[in-house]
């Protein structure tokens, strides 16, 4: 028999960046309803977070009404650690400040914040549509491929689609093919040795700090450390009102590159509207996400050459670290790139060994019931039988999201029947009447 500790035993190599505050938590199970990996149990009144299930989608962060889930991220104090340091500003970092036209202000207050050298996200996600635009055209491709830029949906696919794992581009994320290229550079201007040199990756997502301690796809991330863009918005903006305010003509420095496909990486739709085909699928919302890959495991889309997923509403945008409204932030997002070229990065010569995977991704079966096909096979019999002793109204109030997973906790041993209000009901009712036949 499958325990809940045995299984987190199993899998503790599932780093996570979202934690619960216990203090906070008042197991009012808004986080269990809305979790749609059902990662999420309230026991004894307060919620736990099933560690595989979780792919750090921070749809639980953005619905608990006490704060009790909390997005884990680095200190700026950590650039006192470096000789080198470099800021990886993401395009929707640009889609944050009103009336921007300019993105040079913001890589211009990153510099007077303190880094000495600002490498665009936006940049690096050129690089990346170009190679996936000569990975779409070769013949030895299997179509569709599933974008890799989204870390929250590649560890949904790893664990419960195991059908698709090898659709995944085996491509980089533009975080990490930016990271790469910086230290490339960094090295070779500063002559400093890899350990002195920083990358500061300003994340809008907890997945995107799981991705850099515990990434998919590569040995080790070249990020040292994730900075949360909610923290590092407020301390631009007086940076870039003073630089904006100069009158000296030398700020801003032009260290801004990448063009509209860059930029359009920040929004739904911005991936896939850069491999210039319309052949593709662009899903935003984890919901949404989930639905798509069911279809696509089922073979419903037909005739597809590429898939966009972002587990945010609006993609990256959407964040749960972001400060602007996404929909709002799109539209500042497409008014900052009306003047921009098409693109303002290219790859000159061969395509650098990083933008590859260095590391299989490989399905991880943590929904097994039990440890061996017997044992699942048996357990999935009593689920069953389980289920049907439920009312069916997947009201969350037993402590799991829905009547099938509160009665596979059950088979597991991790929960009780009685656990259900209206089984627990029905027995006090007969144990009153037995009561009152005995007197």
């Amino acid at each position: 028999m499958i325990n809940l500790l045995k299984l987190n035993e199993k899998y503790d190599s599932f780093f996570h960046s979202i934690s619960l505050d216990a203090g906070s938590c008042r197991g009012c199970i808004n986080c269990l309803k809305r979790c749609p990996t059902e990662a999420i149990r309230v026991r004894k009144g307060k919620s736990e977070i099933i560690n595989e299930y979780c792919t750090d989608c921070g749809a639980c962060i953005r619905v608990c009404p006490h704060h009790a889930k909390k997005a884990t991220f680095d200190s700026l104090d950590y650039m006192s650690e470096y000789e080198y340091k470099i800021a990886l500003p993401p395009p929707e970092l640009y889609a944050q400040f009103n009336n921007l036209d300019d993105k040079n202000l913001v890589l211009n207050a990153l510099v007077s914040l303190g880094f000495d050298d600002v490498y665009e996200v936006a940049s690096a996600a050129e690089l990346v549509s170009e190679i996936t635009r000569k990975l779409l055209k070769d013949e030895k491709t299997r179509l569709p491929v599933i974008s890799s830029a989204c870390p929250s949906v590649i560890r949904l696919i790893r664990v419960r689609f195991p059908n698709l794992v090898d659709s995944i581009s085996p491509i980089v994320s533009p975080m990490e093919m930016a990271a790469n290229a910086a230290v490339q550079l960094a090295m070779l201007r500063t002559r400093l040795p890899r350990e002195k040199i920083g990358v500061f990756y300003i994340t809008p997502c907890p997945a995107k700090v799981t991705e850099i301690y515990a990434p998919l796809g590569v040995s080790k991330s070249q990020i040292d450390k994730a900075v949360a863009l909610s923290d590092i918005y407020p301390r631009l903006l007086p940076l870039m009102k003073k630089i904006a305010a100069d009158e000296t003509g030398s700020f801003p420095k032009e260290l801004g590159k990448a063009g509209r496909i860059g930029i359009s990486w920040g929004c739904h739709g911005g991936e896939a509207g850069g491999l210039l085909t319309d052949k593709y699928l662009a899903v935003d919302g984890i919901e949404n996400v989930i639905k798509a890959l069911e279809d696509l495991e089922d073979s419903k889309f037909k005739d597809l050459e590429f898939i966009e997923l972002n587990a945010c509403s609006g993609g990256c945008v959407g964040g749960v670290l972001a400060v602007e409204n996404p929909y709002m932030a799109k539209v500042k997002l497409t008014t900052l790139r009306k003047y921009l070229p098409v693109s303002g990065t290219h790859i000159d010569e061969a395509v650098p060994p990083y933008a590859y995977h260095d590391k299989k991704i490989e399905y991880q079966p943590v929904y097994s019931l039990g440890e061996t096909l017997e044992e699942s096979i048996s357990l999935m019999n009593k689920v069953d039988e389980l289920v049907k002793r439920f009312p069916g109204l997947d009201c969350g109030c037993c402590g799991a999201p829905t009547c099938r997973a509160h009665s596979e906790d059950v088979a597991r041993g991790i929960a009780s029947e009685r656990d259900c209000i209206h089984i627990l009901r029905n027995y006090v009712n007969k144990k009153e009447e037995l009561k009152k036949f005995e007197d």
